[in-house]
């Protein structure tokens, strides 16, 4: 049993997908867990804004993301209410509001978080954070 193996399926934060779009370091993890995994409709916002942003064709690219098996994880008011309340626990590593949405829904759905951002592995949050590098 790895370490994103658990209960819940695997919560990819933008950083991930972006790193597994890019070839970058970690890419590799990502690539591991996409038939399994959910993205949060927060975070698939912002990998659309980030392709976008860079010249990337965002609506092409996304939907060969949910083609592989990645089911985009509507956020809901009970979500908001978990990220809003994660702040004061996770604003000495700075995470935004996107890495808090994403770890509302890991822990919502009882799962772990793939992400890039190695500061979220110094945090206690009860969610189990996999760094992807």
């Amino acid at each position: 049993m790895s370490a994103a193996d658990g209960p819940g399926p695997v919560v990819l934060d933008a950083s991930a997908v972006l790193a597994w779009l890019q070839g970058e370091p970690g890419a590799d993890v990502v690539q591991n867990h996409l038939d399994d995994a959910v993205i949060g409709a927060v975070n698939f916002a912002e990998v659309h804004q980030k392709l976008a942003q860079h010249g990337v064709d965002a609506d092409r690219t996304t939907r060969l993301l949910r083609t592989l098996g990645v089911r985009v994880e509507p956020f809901d008011a009970d979500d908001a209410i978990t990220a809003s309340r994660l702040w004061p626990l996770t604003r000495s590593a700075g995470l935004s509001l996107g890495d808090r949405c994403c770890l509302a829904l890991a822990a919502r759905l009882a799962g772990p978080a793939l992400t890039a951002d190695t500061a979220w592995s110094t945090l206690e949050v009860g969610v189990t954070v996999v760094p992807i590098r």
